[in-house]
């Protein structure tokens, strides 16, 4: 049976209102498979595969009144998403009010989100070896495990400490490290933009794992990072043909996370503006973060209006102070690179 909605009719006297129903929009049975592309980002199978995932926490014990299933809300958050357009207007499209819109974003997020350590980790095992040569592919940077960024991306500015989130690039500041194929490994949502790149790994347990627990490989950040024996970043003035050989490696390699975070945002168009608190901001981009990993692992193709191409490079900030040891250290390890490969 069509899905229907409640409307309130009031006639009569005493202000009696009648409840009537009216039909719910059915995209699944609707829209050919490149127009759930289109419209969703995703098709008939990967909608199921996600409303799967999600049903634990979404389910409603009975369909009283006509409650949502758990397909109907994937829905209406996969079509926010990617539209990034006011609640009104996604409701319209299901036919569903707008606060019902904004109860379904929230909870779909929130059960989206939950499901970020199952589907975003950094390589292990044999996935090292795998990483490392596909990075060699790209640019010819060897013993890669990872690229890492920040990106922002803009919210209407909350009502309290508002001018943590406003900065000359743009509110709130997202740290991702990503791989050769544009999976997302590692990510970090919850800096408002005023915060420097290089704090925000500081403060991550990313940092305090590979602190602790060097890695197998090293990750390439741009000048805005420090230089740390696992991190490598560009030499800032290049005074040999093998350090400058080193930069266009670098270079070439990690352009990979500015074209995942070009990607990432074409494909949810949400994450260009959001109308909403910081908390709801860092539900909304993690379930973003889920999805962009599922569509890139079942091989969603990205819609015509959805290219890949990278994000604009802004220059980088010089980077903040870390322990001097550590960027000895760094400059050790960045050396042998330079002797070895270059």
């Amino acid at each position: 049976m069509a899905g229907i909605v409640p409307r309130y009719h009031r006639f009569g006297g005493r202000g009696y209102r009648q409840r009537v129903y009216v039909e719910r929009a059915q995209p699944l049975e609707q829209y050919t498979t490149e127009e759930l592309y289109a419209r969703f980002r995703f098709g008939n199978a990967d909608i199921k595969y996600i409303a799967d995932l999600v049903r634990p926490k979404l389910q409603r014990r009975t369909r009283r009144s006509h409650s949502l299933s758990v397909e109907e809300q994937v829905l209406i958050g996969l079509r926010f998403y990617a539209s990034g357009t006011f609640y009104q207007v996604v409701g319209d499209n299901i036919g569903v009010d707008k606060s019902t819109v904004n109860d379904v974003v929230k909870a779909v997020s929130i059960a989206l989100a939950s499901l970020v350590n199952q589907f975003v980790s950094l390589p292990k095992d044999v996935q090292i070896a795998q990483t490392k040569h596909k990075f060699f592919l790209l640019g010819n940077m060897p013993n890669t495990i990872g690229v890492i960024d920040c990106t922002h991306v803009h919210i209407q500015a909350p009502h309290e400490r508002d001018w943590e989130f406003i900065n000359r690039k743009g509110p709130p500041n997202i740290q991702l490290v990503g791989d050769a194929d544009l999976i997302i490994t590692n990510c970090v949502v919850k800096w408002p933009g005023s915060v420097h790149d290089a704090r925000i790994l500081r403060e991550s347990a990313l940092y305090r794992e590979l602190q602790t627990n060097r890695p197998d490989g090293i990750i390439l950040g741009d000048s805005a990072y420090p230089l740390l024996p696992w991190l490598m970043t560009p030499f800032l003035a290049a005074t040999t043909p093998a350090q400058a050989r080193f930069n266009t490696a670098h270079c070439k390699t990690r352009c990979a996370i500015e074209r995942l975070n070009g990607v990432l945002k074409r494909r949810f168009a949400c994450l260009n503006y959001l109308r909403v608190e910081p908390q709801g901001a860092c539900n909304i981009i993690l379930a973003c973060v889920v999805l962009h990993n599922i569509a890139t692992r079942r091989n969603v193709p990205l819609c015509d209006d959805v290219y890949d191409a990278p994000e604009p490079v802004e220059e980088p900030d010089q980077p903040l102070a870390f322990c001097q040891n550590e960027g000895l250290t760094g400059r050790i390890v960045r050396d042998a690179i330079v002797r070895h490969y270059f």
